[in-house]
Parts: structure tokens; sequence; C-alpha cells
């Protein structure tokens, strides 16, 4: 079968490319306030369009980490104002993660243009594990993701554009690639978050808002804890009172960069304690859910990538990257980041993973909520609009 057909028969699908993804997102919030012409790496009229977006004065996009579609379907009963403003969602990008995803809606392009290939990815300067979140290992940001970022496009063709997060973020090598532009403006709770959006939104513009506590409290607790059930509950009390006070002329966009899912019992693979998996693999990339395995021997990929398919069974979908390439698992893929792109791919199914304890840390092996592949729970994430624009 080919990689297509392999992903369905194993309850995967593509990322919805081009269409209604997460890269259409402040593509269509530059179209809704006037700056079609600002986006230069989609069509942002159509997204506008397909997005359902009107014309607005000021849009507020805000992302959620970690609420994908599913998980707010199931919960809605404790984000009834969230769930009462969503629409059909979007599809995350591949890998289903946040450094990848953050590069999309900020840059409009998928990975396999921007190079945010995985929460780590190897540096091929150094041969090294680079961390796409802290930036440990990486080189300069805008050498390694130098596409303008939809919020800098913006803000050269003349639109108010304000990014809010924490304050540590502001410069960080993350914001740097992926939503560079703007004035940054550093507040730590969501409250003060949502007082900074609502005094940008009082002149026409674009503003971009992020919150992690959802995806936090996810990982460390998982999908569906006390700890997330809190955390949903905050961000629709937050996003109520933004949506409640919008000025006049101003909309509210929320959406999240990927879903989860919970990975407590389930089967779970270590390189380091797998001869089959270890062999010929001479470094590991990714996440425990999307992997890039870098090859000693890169022309024994199909080797390696048959042995894997043997070892994980249905457990995981594997591809060569020629495979990836073809099929645009990544997107298109550009021959100026495809180094960071392993030479064998591994997406997991179910809620199976693979890790490596010789390069992970003991905090990061124990996490029982993980994301990055392609299931439903992971890839689709939610629209949810409400003001003038809605």
């Amino acid at each position: 079968m080919n990689l297509p057909d392999r992903l369905v028969a194993a309850g995967l699908t593509l990322p919805d490319y081009g269409r209604r993804d997460l890269g259409a997102v402040l593509s269509a919030a530059f179209s809704a306030v006037g700056a079609a012409d600002a986006v230069q790496a989609r069509d942002a009229r159509a997204d506008q369009a397909r997005l359902g977006l009107a014309r607005s004065q000021h849009v507020i996009v805000v992302l959620l980490d970690g609420l994908g579609q599913l998980q707010l379907g199931e919960w809605g009963g404790h984000a009834p104002f969230l769930k009462s403003i969503s629409r059909k969602g979007l599809t995350a990008g591949y890998p289903s993660t946040t450094a990848s995803s953050l590069g999309f809606l900020g840059t409009g392009r998928p990975a396999g243009q921007t190079g945010m290939a995985g929460y780590t990815v190897r540096n091929p300067r150094t041969g090294k594990l680079a961390n796409l979140v802290s930036w440990e290992g990486a080189y300069d940001a805008k050498e390694w993701q130098p596409h303008p970022s939809l919020l800098e496009a913006g803000q050269a063709h003349g639109v108010s554009v304000t990014a809010i997060g924490k304050p540590r973020f502001e410069g960080s090598g993350l914001t740097t690639a992926a939503l560079r532009g703007g004035t940054f403006v550093g507040a730590e709770g969501l409250d003060a978050r949502v007082d900074a959006a609502l005094s940008a939104a009082r002149k026409p513009g674009v503003t971009y808002l992020y919150w992690a506590e959802i995806d936090k409290a996810g990982h460390h607790h998982g999908w569906g804890s006390d700890a997330w059930v809190a955390a949903l509950e905050d961000a629709d009390r937050a996003l109520r009172r933004l949506a409640s006070s919008l000025p006049r002329g101003a909309t509210m966009v929320a959406t999240a960069d990927h879903g989860m899912v919970n990975v407590t019992d389930a089967p779970r693979w270590d390189v380091a304690e797998s001869t089959p998996l270890r062999e010929g693999v001479a470094l590991v990339a990714g996440e425990p859910r999307a992997m890039h395995l870098h090859l000693a021997r890169p022309e024994e990929a199909a080797t390696v990538a048959q042995r894997w398919t043997e070892e994980l069974g249905d457990s995981a979908v594997v591809a060569t990257r020629d495979e990836a390439r073809e099929h645009r698992l990544f997107g298109p893929l550009d021959a100026s980041v495809e180094d960071r792109i392993g030479d064998v791919v591994v997406a997991m199914a179910g809620r199976a993973s693979v890790v490596d304890s010789r390069t992970q840390t003991r905090a990061s092996l124990l996490l029982v909520g993980m994301h990055g592949s392609l299931t439903p729970a992971e890839l689709r994430v939610p629209l949810m609009v409400a003001g003038e624009g809605a």
C-alpha cells in the first residue's frame, strides 16, 4: 500500500494542507482587516472565505495550546462558551506539535517549508539534536526559519500588530522563528493577557495571544484530568470576558496547535533497549509520537523502515523520506530544509509511543499526555469565532 492508504488503515489522516488548516488562521485575520495583500505564503482572501470571517476593524487570534477539537467536544460542558462559538474545525500540520504548529500558524507555511519539523530536530550543522521549543542546540532563528512571519509581513504592510505572551518569550528562538514582528506585550496571567488584547483592539489591526496551560496540564496529568479540566474552565471564563468586552468592529478567533492522547498503559518501545529499532539508527529526533530517524547509512532507509514496521506492527506507520516527500506528509518539502527530515519518519497510531532513554530526560519519559501524530485526537483543532466578524 502507498503511504496515504497505510495511514488510513492505521486510523491516521494527512493534514488538510492549503485548505482548512492551521496556516489559514492568521492569513484569514489579515484579510479580514483589509490586508490580504500582505500575505504572500497563501491566498489570504480564500482563507478568509473558508473560515467565514467577516470584515473587521481588529482581529484577536487566540492560540490555546493543546486543546484538540475532540477534547473540546467531549468536555464541552466545562467550556460552554467556547463550545457555543465553535465552527467546523481545522487540522494542524505534521507533526502535530507546538514548534511545528506555531511555525505553521505564524508563517502560513507547513514544516516542510519552515524546517520547524518537531519538538527536537537534527541540527544539520552539528549532527546533534536541536530543541525547537527551548532553542537549545539550534542556530540563529532567522537562519533556521528565513520566511517572513505573517505578523512581520502585516506590520510591513502598515497594519498595527501586537503579540501577547509570557515576558520571557520576547525575542526567544521559537518566537523569532515563528512569530516575529509587531509589538510584543509581556503578560503572565491569562486575565492580564486578555486585558492587553482588549487594549490593543481599540485601534484597527491584528493581535495574537498565546496560552499554554491546557497543554501543560495535559502533559503532566493527562487530558480529562482534574488539572486539565480546571485549565479548560479558566480559558472558557477568560475568553468569554474577552469576547463580551470586544470593541465595536472587533472579532476574536480562537484555535489550538494540536490535541493530545493519553499514553498511560499503552504500548511503548525504548530505542535504547531494542536492537531491531536501534540497528542502523544514528540519531532519533522528533518526539515519542512522531519520530525522525537519521541513519548511519541513509541508503538503507527502506531496510530500516521495514524493520521498524515489523517491530511496531499496527502501532505505527513508517515511511522513508522519499515517501514523505511524494505524499506531502510535511507539506511541500523544500530542498533547503530536507536535511532536517529523517531518512525514515514514524507516525504512531492509537496511543502507542516510542522513546529513546539515551537522549530524553526522565521528566519527558514520565509524561501522561503526548501528541505529534496524525490521529484525529491530535490533528484536529477547533475554530471558535466571536464578535462582529462571527
